[in-house]
């Protein structure tokens, strides 16, 4: 199994191709390519690569599927015996990034695979007797 741990927004994720992981809002357009090159570390078939702070050459690559906004959080202040109440929420905004690659080098380490191939399936022939 191939993972890395990336940069973005000011936080840390692990994360593998084929998946998708909300993140810190991206000012780039839906359905359009991204890359990332702030990748602190690579597990390659048990083999760990760690960047000092960061893997020279290695990018991980994603396609951002939305924009979307996270859950309501409400933040709620009050003092006892004052009759002071605030109550806010805040939601967050959020870019959905689905990796399709880890490279390293120039090299393509592990890719999402386009689509599961399955056999053709054969279509039972039906014979209509007439009686």
């Amino acid at each position: 199994m191939t993972y890395a741990i990336i940069e973005t927004g000011g936080k840390q994720l692990r994360v593998e191709p084929g998946r998708f992981y909300d993140i810190e809002l991206l000012p780039v357009e839906p359905d359009s390519d991204y890359t990332i090159d702030k990748v602190l570390l690579v597990n390659h078939d048990d083999e760990v690569t760690v960047g000092q702070p960061y893997i020279k050459g290695a990018t991980v690559e994603g396609t951002v599927m939305q924009h979307r906004r996270g859950q309501k959080v409400i933040v709620y202040k009050m003092t006892p015996k004052k009759k002071t109440r605030k109550k806010r929420g805040h939601r967050q905004e959020l870019t959905r990034l689905m990796i399709n690659s880890i490279n390293m080098d120039g090299s393509v380490l592990a890719a999402a695979s386009t689509e599961a191939e399955e056999p053709p399936v054969e279509e039972a022939t039906v014979e209509a007797t007439a009686e």
